[in-house]
């Protein structure tokens, strides 16, 4: 008797159920695959017309997650799971999720922050967090940065929008000091001329030829001079020893 009652509820499931659960199954592989579409037409929409690269990988994560939600929701109601024990199980797990993923919940914030307050944007040297290098994508949660010695590095957006970001390429340029120390038997309008001279040879690697030179601290044995003069910011380190070599090679001629 048993047995019956089982073979005609596994009868009445097969008939009116398992299409039901097939169809969303067939519809849940579809709708991925239309959005992986979706996401690859995006992309190339955003490129065409020359968008923010910072909105580019923000916007399209937003939107696939958006709409994978929305498909899964989507399946459910097609398969005939009850909404209310579904939404039942989603309360009970949300207040859980929402205690644990508070962090994550104000790192998507604060991305939405960073995007439109744009302290800074993709391409843009930063120094946070001891970390100074090149931001590279601007994510859901996260942000990375790519260090001037190629190690990545991945910063949550709560760390961004809540601290100190020192943005470098926001002014295009950046001043490069060198202090440089004299005996005092060296003349200091000589050396003066021999280095401004000397700049002038580099002055490919250097966005201004205003240099500013002076005696920053005088000692028992001798005086320290710095040398103030502005680089582009891309090209720091690499101008930076290009115009110590310079000034090195000053020297020698004062000595």
């Amino acid at each position: 008797m048993e047995i019956e009652q089982f073979y005609d509820r596994l009868e009445n499931w097969l008939v009116h159920q398992a299409p039901r659960v097939l169809l969303g199954v067939a519809i849940l592989i579809l709708g991925m695959w239309l959005i992986r579409l979706l996401l690859r037409w995006i992309k190339r929409k955003i490129n065409q017309k020359d968008w923010d690269p910072t909105l580019e990988v923000f916007l399209s994560n937003l939107i696939v997650m958006a709409l994978r939600v929305w498909l899964i929701l989507l399946v459910i109601q097609i398969m005939g799971l009850k909404m209310t024990l579904f939404a039942a199980l989603v309360g009970a797990f949300g207040v859980a999720a929402g205690l644990a993923l508070s962090g994550t919940l104000q790192n998507f914030a604060s991305g939405v922050l960073i995007l439109m307050l744009k302290p800074f944007r993709v391409g843009d040297q930063i120094l946070s967090q001891g970390q100074e290098g090149e931001v590279t994508s601007i994510q859901l949660f996260y942000t990375v940065v790519l260090t001037r010695d190629y190690r990545t590095v991945i910063v949550p957006n709560s760390k961004l929008a809540n601290e100190v970001i020192v943005n470098m390429s926001r002014a295009g340029k950046r001043r490069l000091d060198v202090e440089l120390k004299l005996k005092y038997d060296v003349d200091f309008e000589n050396a003066k001329r021999v280095l401004t001279a000397e700049l002038n040879k580099a002055s490919d690697f250097l966005v201004s030829d205003e240099y500013l030179i002076g005696i920053s601290v005088l000692e028992p044995d001798g005086y320290r001079i710095s040398v103030s003069v502005w680089v582009d910011e891309r090209g720091y380190p690499d101008t930076r020893l290009t115009v110590q070599e310079k000034l090195l090679h000053a020297i020698r001629m004062l000595a």
